[in-house]
C-alpha cells in the first residue's frame, strides 16, 4: 500500500530578539520571541532529500533580526505581517505558499528614580523622575500574536496569557447537578480567581491596501475591557464571567470579530480553623494550584465564522 506525505511545514522557532530604539534619550524596547513556520512546495525535501526548494531555517532567523534593524518594531502584529508577506511574496521561485508568524512579547516598565534636583533622598521635596534607559520586567502578562498569510490575505489573532486576576467577593456557585459523588458545598460568597489566556481575531485582512488598525492601542483597550468586565460582573459561574468578558470586548472594539478565552479556575478553599478554636469568616483560604477546573469558550459576532483554534 502506498504512503502519502500529508500536511507539513517547517521554520525557525523561538527567535529571541530585543530591539532598542535609540532615536532620543528616552529609549523604547521591544522584547519578542518570534516563531516562523512556512508551508509550500516542500515534497521533494521530504521524499528525495533535494533541498532545491528549501529556504534554510538559519536564513529565516537572520531575516527576523535584519528586519528588526531595517524596519524597526512598532508592534508585534505589524512586524509579523511584514515578515509573513516577505517569506511568501519574496522567496525565490515562489515555493512558499503560506507563512505563520507567532510572537510572544514581554513587557518592560521604566524604572523611576529620585530627581536629584528636587532635594536630598528621603526629603519631602524629593520627586521621582523616569529614567529613559532603565527598565524592569513587567510581570502582569505575556502579549501574543499570530499572523497567517496565504499570498492574498492576512489573518491576525492577538492575545495575552498568564494574566492572573481575582475577585475577593461578588461570586457565588450553587444550584449545580448533585449525584452520589458530589462533595462540593454550595458557595454564596467565594473568591473567584483565574489566569486569563485570551485570543481575539481582527476583521482586518490586508486586502486592497486596507489600513492596519492601531495594534498597540487596540491591545491596551481590549485588555482594559477584559479586566473591567471581570471586575464588574457579579458572577454565578466562571462560564458567565467568560461570556461577559468576551461580550464586553466585542461591544467596545469594532475591529475585533471573535474572542476566545481559556480560564482555569484557581480554586481557593476555606481553611478549617475550628480545631484551633477559631471561626473562619471567609478570611483565610488555601490557594490550590492543581487540580483546577478549566473553562473555555468563544464569543463572536453574529454571522462571523469562528477561526481561533481550540487549544
Amino acid at each position: 500500500m502506498a504512503h502519502v506525505l500529508g500536511q507539513n511545514q517547517y521554520g525557525k522557532a523561538e527567535n529571541r530578539i530585543v530591539r532598542v530604539h535609540r532615536d532620543s534619550a528616552r529609549h523604547e524596547i521591544k522584547d519578542l520571541n518570534v516563531s516562523v513556520s512556512l508551508r509550500g512546495e516542500f515534497d521533494d525535501v521530504h521524499l528525495t532529500g533535494s533541498n532545491a526548494n528549501c529556504l534554510p531555517t538559519d536564513t529565516i532567523k537572520n531575516t527576523v533580526y535584519a528586519f528588526a534593524k531595517e524596519y524597526g518594531i512598532e508592534s508585534a502584529e505589524a512586524f509579523g505581517i511584514l515578515l509573513a508577506r516577505h517569506f511568501v511574496d519574496d522567496t525565490e521561485r515562489g515555493v512558499v505558499h503560506g507563512a505563520r508568524i507567532r510572537i510572544e512579547e514581554y513587557a518592560w516598565e521604566r524604572i523611576r528614580t529620585p530627581d536629584g534636583s528636587a532635594g536630598f533622598i528621603g526629603s519631602k521635596e524629593e520627586e521621582e523622575m523616569e529614567m529613559g534607559h532603565s527598565f524592569v520586567r513587567s510581570g502582569q502578562e505575556v502579549r501574543t500574536s499570530e499572523i497567517v498569510y496565504d499570498g492574498e490575505s492576512v489573518r491576525v489573532i492577538s492575545g495575552l496569557k498568564d494574566l492572573v486576576v481575582m475577585n475577593s467577593t461578588n461570586s457565588e456557585f450553587w444550584g449545580y447537578i448533585k449525584d452520589g459523588y458530589t462533595t462540593l458545598e454550595e458557595a454564596y460568597d467565594r473568591i473567584l480567581a483565574t489566569q486569563v489566556t485570551a485570543r481575539w481575531k481582527f476583521g482586518h485582512s490586508g486586502r486592497g491596501g486596507e489600513t492596519q488598525p492601531d495594534w498597540n492601542r487596540s491591545y491596551t483597550q481590549v485588555k482594559r475591557h477584559l479586566l473591567e468586565a471581570f471586575a464588574e460582573t457579579y458572577s454565578y459561574s466562571l462560564q458567565q464571567t467568560l461570556h461577559a468578558m468576551g461580550t464586553r470586548v466585542l461591544d467596545n472594539r469594532a475591529e475585533v470579530d471573535e474572542v476566545r478565552l481559556e480560564l482555569p479556575n484557581k480554586h481557593h478553599f476555606l481553611v478549617d480553623l475550628e480545631p484551633f478554636g477559631l471561626r473562619n469568616e471567609n478570611e483565610v483560604y488555601y490557594a490550590a494550584d492543581r487540580m483546577y477546573g478549566l473553562i473555555e469558550g468563544t464569543v463572536h459576532r453574529e454571522g462571523v465564522v469562528p477561526v481561533i483554534p481550540v487549544a
